[in-house]
């Protein structure tokens, strides 16, 4: 039986989409929310991924304990994230628990938000941000990030600082709740074996009280000049280097050209990258990425190598980025647009695959596309636009960081 789209908006704005694959032998639901780093009042960076553990900390209803036991009791495999533009909270269970899962998430974004539970949690978050602060590449990538968008709401950091964390209150999250987890501003995604019209039906009793807000996101094109900086850390022996550059936003066709540019020059083997400095011992990392984000992408390059060696390994780095648009083969695009589609097709076989697909695009773009035809656009790449986006990363502006051992 084919997979079937069905589509619901509740009066008071929230909406409700749907893959029914009754052959499916489990069922997926999330709850995502259009607000992140990027949505954030600058002195309270951080607070839509503190909003993420609070979630977990307990309703009028539950205690935290108790949303556990539940999903425990189910089986479910339940999670969340927070993006600069997304926080999610999603199940996978067996269909019979589809509604409960439903249920208790929709109960857990509409969570206490107690004092006690605020401070509590403030330390784990606290604790969270020192331990990624030991990590070399997660300290350059949020550097690098700051610097290539500037003054531009993408710059904040999803975790926020110590600082800010350290002195948010909760009546500001609790304002900053109320502001954007609003029924216009959340889309309910679920995915297999599925009743839609029971859960239209329970979702639309569980949240149809919400209230609108009218929440919106500033969308100013962030003005990006290019710039390097050089930062340096204790207690780390290797060099690490970091370049952004522009890329396509999620609402643009060539964010397919943009996967498979990333995929060409930088995945973690058969790679350029990968054979000019990773097989031959110049680097023990070397790896590109491509981030599509609202109205706007990043094309990332990252390696890391020994101190002494880091200018000529990014001297061969710049050498593959500068050559990639006229050595780039119709067989190179062929080869990684396979690579692209079968790593779109497996992280959608699944309801819970689905699931996130589907509610990461409705949020973003309001529309629907299948899994065919997300495929088909794959499959539309073409060498040249793939050689224009190279020549773009080429001769575009760059912000290039470094992260080097403290020395004596």
């Amino acid at each position: 039986m084919p997979v079937t789209f069905r589509a619901h908006t509740l009066d008071n704005g929230l909406t409700i989409i749907g893959e029914v694959d009754d052959a499916a032998h489990t069922a997926a639901a999330g709850f995502f929310v259009r607000t992140g780093a990027r949505d954030e009042p600058p002195q309270i960076m951080g607070v839509s991924h503190f909003l993420e553990h609070m979630m977990f900390k307990g309703t009028p209803g539950r205690s935290g304990e108790e949303i556990n036991r539940a999903f425990d009791a189910m089986g479910a495999r339940a999670n969340a994230y927070t993006s600069s533009e997304l926080t999610a909270f999603h199940a996978a269970v067996l269909p019979e628990h589809a509604p409960t899962a439903i249920g208790l998430l929709a109960d857990m974004l509409r969570p206490a938000l107690r004092d006690e539970d605020f401070a509590a949690e403030k330390g784990v978050i606290l604790e969270e941000i020192a331990m990624y602060q030991d990590d070399p590449g997660w300290v350059l990538y949020d550097r690098a990030m700051e610097e290539h968008y500037g003054g531009h709401p993408l710059a904040l950091r999803v975790l926020g600082t110590q600082q800010t964390v350290g002195a948010m209150r909760v009546e500001q999250m609790r304002e900053y709740f109320g502001a954007r987890y609003s029924s216009d501003n959340t889309v309910v995604a679920l995915a297999g074996r599925i009743d839609f019209d029971a859960a239209v039906v329970q979702v639309a009793g569980l949240c149809g009280s919400w209230r609108r807000t009218g929440a919106a996101r500033a969308q100013a094109h962030p003005s990006l000049s290019g710039r390097a900086f050089r930062v340096r850390q204790r207690n780390i022996s290797r060099a690490y280097r970091m370049s952004v550059s522009e890329g396509p936003g999620i609402g643009s066709e060539l964010r397919y050209a943009a996967f498979v540019l990333a995929q060409a020059l930088g995945s973690q083997d058969n790679s350029r990258l990968h054979w000019a400095i990773v097989e031959p011992g110049l680097a023990e990392e070397a790896e590109a990425g491509y981030e599509p984000r609202d109205g706007i992408g990043d094309l990332r390059v990252f390696v890391a190598c020994q101190p002494e060696r880091l200018e000529e390994c990014w001297t061969a780095v710049e050498r593959e980025i500068d050559a990639l648009a006229d050595t780039l083969t119709e067989d190179d695009i062929a080869r990684v647009r396979a690579r692209v589609a079968t790593g779109v097709t497996v992280a959608g076989e699944r309801p819970d695959g689905r699931m996130h697909r589907l509610g990461r695009l409705w949020s973003y773009l309001h529309q629907y596309s299948t899994l065919e035809e997300e495929l088909a656009r794959v499959g539309r790449v073409s060498l040249g636009d793939v050689r224009d986006l190279a020549r773009a990363l080429a001769t575009g502006p760059r912000t290039v960081g470094t992260l080097l051992p403290e020395t004596e």
